[in-house]
């Protein structure tokens, strides 16, 4: 399903090392979590938390996103193609309602036919959805569509076809030869009023908004639009396979991507910040001075739908913050972010535990509703799927009713509201109403100095949409206002068609003097206001100490908080869309060189490379002579233009700085500098190695082997079905694709399981000792692709009965493994190897079933494609 990202290299035997630790951890965990068996798979929450089983599998199978409408209605994205699939006609948006509010739904309409949902949202009559379209001529997946549909009359179905506002929001190729793995995914609305996109990094060619503009973009990111389909841009890029955004009151934006899979496939929680570069692939290894990093490395994992929670009805301890899904490790977190100069630094907790979840979203009661996939597969299954609502204790109904006919007085009254849901349900309703009277009355509330600062943020937000060019003036006032100036900076320059009227004046002077988020929100105004004036500014800002490229064959800091960098990266940013060349070159020797050169890494321009050579020729300081040679290095070659035919795989090559370099029009007066300034040089060595860093191929230097980007490679089964190590050596997607088109022979996956070591653990005849859970009819309960992905992710779906176990006895005495028999005065526990120890019942002081399976991940690692089919058919033919 979805995207898998999980760690194969941690084997449960490591955790016999540290029983004691795990036991003192989790009874601190017992305290504050509730764990129930009433719920399908919902295993662990806070004890402030009511959960109840809101719908199943019968109403909701495969649910791959939601979202809530503030009146409470919950759609659900119904996936039955999933991850890997390719079938049309397989996806709907089902609408659930909880008529008396008890927790359980009431009624349910089929609100559309869409394939492929990945992310939806609720607003008024809107419904706004992210999915894949298909072709009717040849049945093949034809892109990814941001659509909207609506329901004025309230029926539950929507009124008519969806109405696209984005087209081809991701490359088609892909999508028809792996399915949606990568694809384009999670959307969420922010108080300014745009449609965040979660990209994946499949990325898109000449995507077009409504407006007819069109757009490309080579890996992931995110992208906005604005709620009628125009003014499509890229807000950050660099990210590998983000599934959602959190969004906080202030414009905040946090995120849970993921690295490579041949890099352990960990998960990243980063900060989102507007025109930021993450890194994502060639950059995030040997380039990390270049990119604002993550704030943790998490270990392996799969990140999913995305939430800030802003609502007065929860209780503080899980309030305002960000809250995000790991469908790989089954788990919802909370991350505590607190600010550490521009950004922030965050400490992740564990909130509530839900199989395979994939989305969350809020009502505007304070309803929180949670997605499961519950083990239903890369391709969907009709069986698995649920959906829950998680509630605090004590909580009452407060009906939000419909605010359609709603007076503007009302409205501007619930942009006050504690809650992050009503705000915006009441902005974007205010903004259907006479732009003269949403403008005023938003006004007022932007203007309230008494008012809470989230609340102020809210109206100048609405303000903003409702006055448009006319509200500049009353936005440049706001900046003049300590408490609101990094917030009106970034109103006054967060719409293209507005910012030729916008002073720069305010944005200079942050930039000069502000704090560490004025100066971030004036760099990047800078950038899109356009004005040359603002490089001079621009190229004032100091880059620290921490500005150092990795040693040669070691993987820099990418997922480590330096808020140090983040100004300078996005001044860096600013001077690129400005294009300032010559600002740039101009400040090449000067007290401004670093951040000068570092901006004309991605200035692959004439001027560019004359100003460089003719600096060089001035100067006599070596060092800054091998910083311009390293800054011609890096454009002696460029990024290829992006024509969609191609991806880089689920494991590029990460070298960087380019995926498939290309020469361009100055390339070859770069290579003739160069050649000279080696053939004078006497260290030869720094020119090898600037060959090899840069990959540009010039042999003369020596130095590392030029290697050819990774394209989508297309695979020969034939010559590489027998190759041993394939398993371990690929994604697990990759794993699941093949084995799709590799029958396998029976007779070979019967010594497979032998070999493998299988029957140490399990048995295929009810007349053999029962051991873990029975493999004798594992072929009539689950499919060819559901037993591959039980032996490739054991922890996703274990066997009800055949957990494990940790049983302490009297002494202090451990055992871990499954309990195979048990009586009133004995327990038999069988371990990882098969050992087996009869206990007495009366010696058990604390018995603890862990939430991981006993079987470790990894175990079919050293098998090839051929060798893991032929154990996958073996086991489907058994249905005894």
């Amino acid at each position: 399903m979805l995207k898998i990202t999980l760690s194969v290299s941690a084997f449960l035997l490591m955790l016999w090392t540290t029983t004691s630790t795990l036991q003192k951890e989790e009874r601190s965990e017992l305290r504050t979590l509730t764990r129930a068996d009433s719920l399908p798979n919902a295993s662990a929450w806070p004890a402030e938390l009511n959960l109840t089983h809101f719908a199943g599998h019968d109403l909701t199978p495969s649910p791959a996103c939601l979202a809530v409408a503030p009146t409470g209605e919950v759609f659900v994205g119904v996936d039955m193609i999933g991850s890997l699939g390719k079938t049309p006609g397989k996806g709907s948006i089902v609408r659930l309602v909880d008529t008396d509010n008890d927790g359980k739904v009431d009624q349910h309409t089929t609100f559309a036919m869409l394939d492929n949902p990945r992310g939806i949202i609720s607003q008024g009559d809107q419904v706004f959805v992210l999915h894949t379209t298909f072709s009717k001529e040849t049945g093949k997946a034809s892109g990814m569509d941001l659509v909207v549909l609506e329901d004025k009359n309230h029926d539950g179905v929507a009124d008519g076809p969806a109405k696209p506002l984005i087209q081809n929001v991701c490359s088609p190729k892909f999508l028809q030869s792996r399915g949606t793995d990568h694809a384009t995914n999670g959307i969420r609305m922010g108080i300014d009023g745009w449609i965040y996109i979660a990209v994946g990094d499949f990325g898109f060619h000449d995507a077009v908004d409504r407006s007819g503009k069109k757009m490309t973009q080579l890996g992931g990111g995110i992208v906005r639009v604005r709620p009628d389909g125009t003014e499509m841009e890229v807000y950050t890029h660099g990210l590998r396979n983000i599934y959602d955004v959190a969004i906080d009151p202030y414009m905040n934006i946090f995120t849970r991507d993921n690295t490579n899979d041949g890099g352990g496939w960990n998960i990243r929680f980063s900060n989102q910040i507007q025109s930021g570069e993450y890194g994502y692939p060639v950059l995030f290894k040997n380039f990390t001075e270049e990119i604002i990093p993550a704030l943790i490395d998490l270990g392996g994992g799969s990140g999913t739908g995305s939430l800030f929670m802003d609502d007065p009805n929860w209780p503080t301890k899980y309030n305002r913050v960000p809250m995000m899904a790991d469908w790989g490790r089954s788990q919802v977190y909370v991350h505590r972010v607190t600010p550490d100069g521009p950004t922030f630094q965050q400490k992740e907790e564990e909130f509530i535990k839900l199989s395979q979840v994939t989305d969350l979203d809020i009502d505007a009661s304070g309803r929180v509703y949670l997605a499961a996939w519950d083990g239903a597969g890369y391709s969907g299954n009709p069986g698995k799927g649920f959906i829950t609502r998680a509630v605090p204790k004590g909580w009452q109904y407060k009906a939000f009713k419909d605010i359609s006919k709603s007076p503007v007085k009302q409205l501007a009254s619930l942009l006050r509201s504690e809650s992050a849901v009503q705000r915006l349900a009441a902005q974007q309703e205010l903004l259907k109403r006479p732009a003269k009277d949403a403008a005023k009355a938003a006004w007022a509330v932007a203007d309230d100095k008494k008012a809470p600062l989230y609340v102020r943020v809210a109206g100048m937000y609405t303000y903003a949409q409702a006055a448009g060019a006319d509200g500049i003036d009353n936005l440049a006032k706001l900046a003049s206002e300590t408490d609101m100036r990094e917030y009106a900076l970034r109103a006054l320059a967060d719409r293209k068609p507005y910012v030729s009227k916008v002073a720069v004046d305010p944005f200079l002077k942050a930039l000069e003097n502000g704090n560490a988020r004025e100066k971030l929100a004036a760099a990047i105004g800078l950038g899109r206001l356009g004005r040359p004036e603002g490089a001079q500014a621009l190229l004032k800002v100091k880059v620290p100490g921490s500005f150092v490229a990795p040693p040669k064959g070691s993987e820099g800091p990418h997922a480590t908080p330096n808020s140090a960098i983040v100004t300078p990266h996005i001044a860096v940013r600013a001077l690129v869309a400005l294009n300032a060349v010559d600002a740039c070159v101009k400040a090449v020797g000067t007290e401004n060189s670093t951040i000068a050169l570092w901006a004309l890494r991605y200035m692959h321009d004439s001027k560019a490379v004359d100003g460089l050579i003719a600096a060089y020729g001035k100067t006599k300081d070596k060092a800054l002579k091998d910083q311009i040679l390293t800054t011609l290095g890096r454009i002696y070659k460029k990024e290829a233009d992006y024509d969609g035919s191609w991806w880089w795989s689920t494991r590029p090559d990460t070298h960087g700085p380019y995926y498939k370099a290309v020469e361009w029009e100055s390339s070859a007066k770069v290579k003739d500098f160069l050649v000279k300034e080696w053939n004078n040089a006497s260290d030869k060595e720094f020119f090898a190695d600037l060959n090899g860093r840069n990959r540009m191929g010039i042999t003369e230097f020596g130095g590392e082997e030029v290697v050819a980007a990774k394209e989508e490679i297309k695979v020969d089964l034939e010559k590489i079905r027998n190759k041993k190590g394939q398993v371990g050596e690929s994604s697990i997607e990759d794993v699941m694709l093949a084995i799709a088109k590799i029958q396998g022979d029976p007779a070979a996956g019967r010594k497979l399981f032998t070999k493998q070591g299988c029957v140490a653990c399990h048995s295929l005849s009810r007349s053999e000792v029962m051991k873990g859970p029975f493999m004798g009819q594992i072929g009539s309960i689950m499919n060819r692709e559901q037993i591959a992905e039980s032996i490739l992710k054991p922890n996703a779906s274990i066997s009800q009965g055949f957990a494990s176990v940790m049983i302490t006895t009297k002494g202090d005495k451990t055992y871990m493994g499954f309990v195979s028999e048990e009586s009133a005065e004995k327990l038999v526990i069988r371990d990882i190897t098969g050992q087996v120890n009869t206990i007495k019942v009366a010696n058990i002081t604390s018995r603890k079933e862990m939430e991981t399976s006993m079987m470790p991940p990894g175990l079919a690692n050293e098998l090839s494609y051929e060798e893991f089919a032929s154990l996958i058919t073996f086991l489907s033919q058994q249905k005894k």
